[in-house]
């Protein structure tokens, strides 16, 4: 898989000759060959592409890649003596850059090695036709965001056996990540959040050798990654028992969540989808207990374009995977985040998250 088709076609819409890809997200999603850090680029341009990196990874290059040529980086033949020949050679005069990741060092030395042409192409911002091209998902990529989902469903229903007082948040965690590893994940979409009973309150807190205790909430926030893409997922529950307000908490965020899904649609601002579940809070009287935004955009990355925030004027667009994932955070005593990811139809939404999500007491 490989989207050179749809590259080109931004390219020319842009006045842009070709693009320099060095973030990791960007290579994958042009070439469908991953490769970590820096250790390679890719070139595309209107007609072609190009791959560059070093002897590490030219073999599982040549097998995986598709309609590119394969340059393999080396000493006394880098990436900037190559790519300036394969520039000329293409003729390429306006090139696109990753503005929005790469460092201040990286340009300067391309730009630098650039200069040493007789006619050195012009370097131009490349990054925000780049993120808006990412937003909308083939049928293959739905695919692959649909198991990546999947394997962490399978993950959560093992886990559910696995809760009871004793067992520490950070225990849940590992047990997590070895059960997407095991179901066919190829890595975490990120480190999984577990936090419990007070601990709760903390929306990105870090798991810890706290004990789960019975009378307590347990919220778990985790994805993995499958063929390139990834999944995102939260889901709290009671251990043992609960109180009245632990039940209201719990189904106010759930009927907030339910809100700003019913109001997802192609077309819709992020800012109308946030502000269709923060209302439900609001009415409840939490509204300065729900810190964060709606959701985000999931793909490659697992926080990318479009976004449900309160300040995102943007409509969504057809296509795109996003999260929802209000929540209610009491400092210092409990709380509770639901989340599932939706894919944007020009009807509304198509949940991909198949798990349950009522109420839960193990």
């Amino acid at each position: 898989m490989n989207h050179y088709a749809s590259i080109a076609a931004a390219l020319e819409a842009e006045n842009l000759d070709g693009v320099l890809l060095t973030g990791e997200a960007n290579r994958f999603y042009a070439a469908g060959f991953f490769t970590p850090g820096e250790d390679a680029a890719a070139l595309v341009t209107r007609k072609d592409a190009v791959f560059f990196t070093d002897a590490r990874y030219t073999e599982a290059a040549s097998r995986c890649l598709e309609e590119t040529e394969l340059r393999e980086v080396k000493p006394g033949k880098g990436l900037t003596d190559q790519l300036r020949e394969v520039l000329f050679l293409k003729g390429v005069h306006r090139l696109g850059f990753e503005d929005a990741s790469m460092s201040v060092r990286s340009f300067r030395r391309l730009e630098k090695a650039l200069s040493e042409e007789k006619a050195p192409p012009a370097l131009l911002p490349a990054s925000e036709a780049l993120l808006k091209l990412r937003q909308t998902k083939d049928a293959e990529e739905l695919r692959r965001l649909e198991a990546a989902q999947g394997i962490a469903e399978r993950a959560l229903e093992d886990i559910l056996k696995e809760i009871r007082p004793g067992v520490t948040e950070r225990e849940i965690a590992a047990r997590l990540q070895y059960l997407m590893l095991h179901y066919g994940a190829s890595d975490m979409s990120f480190d999984p959040i577990v936090v419990s009973g007070p601990n709760g309150s903390l929306p990105h807190g870090v798991p810890s050798e706290k004990e789960i205790q019975s009378g307590e909430f347990v919220t778990m926030d985790f994805g993995c990654v499958y063929g390139g893409y990834c999944s995102d997922m939260t889901r709290t529950v009671a251990v043992g028992s609960v109180t009245e307000e632990m039940e209201r908490v719990y189904k106010t965020v759930l009927a907030a969540q339910e809100a700003g899904i019913a109001a997802v649609r192609a077309g819709v601002s992020g800012k109308e989808v946030d502000a269709a579940a923060r209302s439900v809070i609001e009415a409840a009287g939490w509204g300065e207990c729900f810190s964060h935004s709606f959701g985000h955009g999931v793909g490659v990355e697992i926080h990318e374009a479009p976004s449900a925030a309160s300040s995102s004027e943007s409509p969504l667009p057809a296509g795109a995977v996003i999260s929802a994932e209000p929540g209610i955070y009491i400092p210092g005593r409990l709380g509770v985040r639901i989340e599932d990811v939706v894919l944007v139809t020009p009807e509304g939404c198509r949940n991909l998250t198949k798990a349950p999500k009522d109420l839960t007491v193990l």
